[in-house]
């Protein structure tokens, strides 16, 4: 027993190699997640796709371990979460508060919030992953991945699924991104659209399908149940919606210019009413389990034996409680700076103090209080699925009710504009702190069913955060620069929805200045409450049938370019499930369907932040086109562009998904 102990503790685990692989790992996926979180709204789970490169470029190493490769998914399912800072910094941008993204701010923000959502979720590791009977889908997924594909006690059939798993990883990131390019040459379209008078009155509607392999990748990772709910919210936001308002707007205007401003300025409000009272049901349909099963996970904790740190198994070690300690409060001090220094530029130099402090002491008990809530929520539902826009939403307005309080009667109505900005700001570090806790339970799970040390996971979270959070300001303030955001003035016809952070930025500005029709957003309130009614009444008297009211609202909330693919893709990746299910090795097929989905949505996000690097930069390289500078085709071949990319995109997606489904039966038949 004593050798076994030994060698185990002698495993390969926190090296550097791996350090390197993850950080390479997580810049990627990272930049990867922001362009896609703010085309879609949707970010991406890292942690599996991280996995299956891990063992695969790993395995030419003897001594490879699955500790080690754990260690790497570990870092890179940093791009999965923290990247969720999108759904609340580019409010910065939308309220016209910032320009573009400081760098250093913007770093300090993401790093000091990722290493507090760290080191807040370490007390909790007994309590809601020891001792705890949460499921942690997504932790026990990919603690099977790893058991399958790495070890030195992987067999061949194990080896050949990893490597297919890398196959699949690769060949869907070099197809969307070939694609891709193609799109930016304007040989293929980017989207199929069609807009058409629906009323007598003038009221106009469309459509617009965006012939995109990433939405169409995420549809298939949300699953059938969440692409009919955005079905759902697209027919009521362009069947009733856009028709209703168009037909009391400016008539005179083209059909597309009706249709898109209708959306923008009206449906889009409607959309956030809908979001807005989805995410707190969301979340309060949690409090009583969220309490129940802390309240029992911290009795269970104190029965257990006092004094015996010094002996517990390498399985139970944390990074040492004084240390938490120490680098939680080194993070309160530049919170605090960070803060007073952000007052003192916003104009609000005589409340900076009482910013500074009592942004502090928001941080401190906001953020525990999130990591729990989140925390708790990651091993209950899953950190994908866990509502963390409605976390945003409650942090936001709990920030900007307390500043009306206590910091708006002493300064001028002219200083409004600022208090919105510093709302938006120290929500973003809470946010944070809540995306990276949401995610860092999950990972100890996982570390626990592999026989992983936990605190050099929670070292390897903290380097995967740190280089996270290096990536994000240039890739927010690269596709900034080069498309913009929806709803900000001078935003181009290619500008990025970012809804949460438009709904986030939003909802400051109505709290703190009113400066929002509150009507639009009561609609969609009330549009949110009878969803939530229909789909309370669907959860008792049938199995599966359920109607997300939080995708519906997202339905509402996002264009049709945006939202359409990911309805086709859901239903492709059900349909491709279900093959799966009659095949030898039902479960490993589906993994691959998903390993091919990462690819898709990896290959075409990092090639449209080098197309965004091209368009921000084009005429210092020279490019007679800005705008579209790789397009090889005029305005004219628009319409057949349209047709042949259309045809184009149907025929990869059924040679790629049969590819996959090829290779999972080979493997299955050795």
């Amino acid at each position: 027993m004593g050798e076994k102990l030994t060698q185990s503790s002698d495993r390969k685990e926190l090296t550097v190699r791996g350090l390197v692989l993850g950080v390479i790992i997580t810049v990627v996926f990272t930049a990867a997640n922001v362009f896609f979180g703010l085309k879609a709204g949707l970010t991406f789970a890292t942690s599996i796709p991280a996995a299956v490169i891990s063992m695969a470029l790993l395995r030419g190493f003897k001594d490879s371990t699955i500790q080690e490769n754990n260690v790497v998914q570990t870092i890179a399912s940093a791009a999965g979460t923290l990247s969720s800072i999108i759904f609340v910094l580019p409010g910065m941008i939308m309220i016209g508060w910032w320009a573009d993204f400081p760098f250093w701010t913007s770093f300090a923000v993401c790093a000091l919030g990722g290493v507090l959502g760290v080191m807040y979720s370490i007390p909790l590791r007994r309590a809601l992953v020891t001792n705890s009977d949460l499921p942690y889908p997504e932790g026990i997924a990919c603690a099977e991945v790893l058991k399958v594909g790495s070890g030195d006690d992987a067999d061949a059939a194990s080896v050949e699924e990893s490597r297919a798993g890398l196959l699949a990883v690769l060949w869907g990131s070099i197809v969307s991104a070939v694609f891709a390019v193609i799109v930016a040459t304007q040989v293929f379209a980017s989207d199929f659209v069609r807009y058409f008078r629906v009323s007598e009155r003038g009221g106009v509607t469309g459509f617009d399908f965006g012939l995109s392999f990433a939405l169409l990748a995420i549809g298939h990772l949300v699953g059938i149940t969440v692409g009919v709910a955005m079905l759902i919210g697209a027919i009521i936001g362009w069947v009733w919606g856009v028709p209703h308002f168009s037909a009391l707007g400016d008539l005179s205007q083209s059909m597309a210019d009706l249709a898109n401003a209708t959306w923008s300025q009206k449906v889009r409000y409607v959309g956030a009413g809908t979001l807005g009272v989805s995410a707190i049901w969301t979340l309060a349909k949690l409090v009583k389990p969220v309490i129940t099963g802390l309240t029992s996970a911290m009795a269970a904790s104190r029965v257990r034996k006092a004094g015996k740190a010094d002996t517990l198994p390498r399985t139970e070690r944390d990074i040492p409680i004084g240390i938490v300690g120490a680098v939680t409060l080194a993070c309160f001090l530049p919170i605090a700076w960070l803060l007073g220094y952000f007052g003192n530029s916003a104009g609000l130099s005589g409340q900076v103090g009482v910013l500074a402090i009592g942004g502090v002491a928001f941080v401190v008990l906001m953020g525990f209080f999130v990591s729990t809530v989140c925390g708790y929520m990651a091993g209950l539902i899953g950190s994908s699925n866990s509502p963390l826009s409605g976390v945003g939403i409650l942090v936001v307005i709990a920030a900007a009710l307390l500043l009306v309080a206590f910091v708006k009667p002493h300064v001028g109505e002219a200083e409004g504009k600022a208090l919105v900005a510093f709302a938006l700001f120290i929500t973003a570090v809470v946010f944070t702190v809540a995306a990276i806790a949401n995610n860092n339970l999950q990972d100890l799970k996982t570390g626990q069913l592999v026989d992983a040390t936990p605190w050099r996971q929670q070292v390897a979270l903290v380097v995967g955060v740190i280089a996270g959070a290096a990536v994000i300001p240039p890739v927010l303030d690269l596709v900034n620069t080069a498309y913009g955001f929806v709803g900000v003035a001078g935003a181009g016809p290619q500008a990025l929805p970012a809804p949460q952070a438009g709904l986030i930025s939003a909802l400051a500005q109505g709290v703190i200045t009113g400066n929002i029709d509150w009507s639009l957003i009561e609609v969609g309130v009330g549009i949110g409450i009878a969803l939530i009614l229909i789909d309370e009444v669907l959860a008792r008297t049938t199995r599966h049938v359920r109607i997300p009211p939080l995708a519906v609202g997202l339905g509402i909330y996002l264009p049709t370019v945006s939202t359409l693919m990911v309805v086709v893709g859901s239903v492709v990746g059900w349909y491709f499930d279900r093959r799966a299910d009659r095949t030898a090795r039902p479960e490993s097929t589906k993994q691959l369907g998903v390993l091919l989905a990462s690819g898709l949505i990896v290959g075409e996000s990092i090639i449209g932040v080098l197309i965004a690097a091209i368009v921000a930069f084009a005429d210092k390289l020279g490019f007679s086109n800005p705008q579209a500078p790789l397009a090889l085709v005029g305005p004219d071949f628009a319409e057949k562009a349209q047709w042949i990319g259309g045809i184009a995109f149907a025929l990869v997606v059924l040679f790629m998904y049969r590819w996959v489904a090829r290779m999972a039966a080979r493997i299955g038949a050795r």
